[in-house]
């Protein structure tokens, strides 16, 4: 009986330390895997109408998370994440069908969900999505983090952000600043509400096989609250 006894304990202790780790693989699968193009944010066109929602810090800082730090499996960012964002194994960023890049931001910047065009001043326009919200208490008036000062955060993969964001001397990606890289450099100038209406001048382009020709399309089809940390 006693050999039975510590048998059983010890299953059960291996059990324990098991459980986590496949529910911290169940949590990381269940985000899916995609392809996210970000050469094409240097020309980005805008196919949403969209209206100016003002700057409430132009700064140039963009930190980053790791998406499987919201744990809190009732949260709406998480259900979110799990239900609308896909992970760019090349870059690590989290996007959804419409190519909006996931980040956290402020309270000044609406619920998780919402959708912005962030324009930088070297004429980048960036297509966010809110999928995680910075803690007022954390934040500068909903806005800028109170330690670093950034308004942007992106929500990441951070192993496959390695791919393409190559650790620093610091051990983070790109200096834990994304705004070293060339195409997320500069200070935010403008800031959009996107709405779900497409903008009426908007010019989809697609091949057409017969002849090989690009030919240009007019699209005029219609198509809550975080943990923090």
């Amino acid at each position: 009986m006693r050999k039975r006894f510590w048998i059983l304990t010890i299953l059960l202790a291996l059990a324990v330390l098991i459980l986590p780790q496949r529910v911290a693989a169940v949590d990381e699968i269940a985000v899916k895997s995609g392809e996210l193009d970000i050469g094409k944010i240097s020309d980005y066109q805008k196919k949403y109408d969209s209206y100016d929602v003002g700057v409430c810090s132009p700064s140039s800082t963009k930190t980053y998370m790791d998406y499987r730090a919201i744990t809190a499996r009732g949260s709406r960012q998480y259900q979110y994440i799990r239900a609308h964002m896909k992970v760019d194994e090349s870059t690590g960023f989290l996007y959804d069908e419409d190519g909006f890049i996931g980040v956290a931001l402020g309270s000044y910047y609406g619920v998780i969900g919402d959708r912005y065009y962030f324009t930088l001043s070297n004429g980048n326009v960036l297509p966010l999505v809110k999928i995680e919200e910075k803690a007022d208490a954390h934040t500068i008036n909903g806005c800028a983090h109170g330690s670093d000062g950034s308004v942007i955060e992106f929500v990441i993969h951070r192993d496959y952000a390695r791919n393409s964001f190559a650790l620093s001397g610091n051990g983070l990606i790109s200096s834990g600043n994304y705004n070293n890289n060339p195409l997320f450099r500069g200070q935010i100038v403008k800031v959009e509400k996107v709405t779900d209406e497409i903008n009426p001048n908007y010019v989809e382009y697609h091949s057409k096989e017969s002849i090989d020709v690009i030919e240009p399309t007019i699209t005029r089809d219609i198509f809550q609250y975080a943990s923090g940390y």
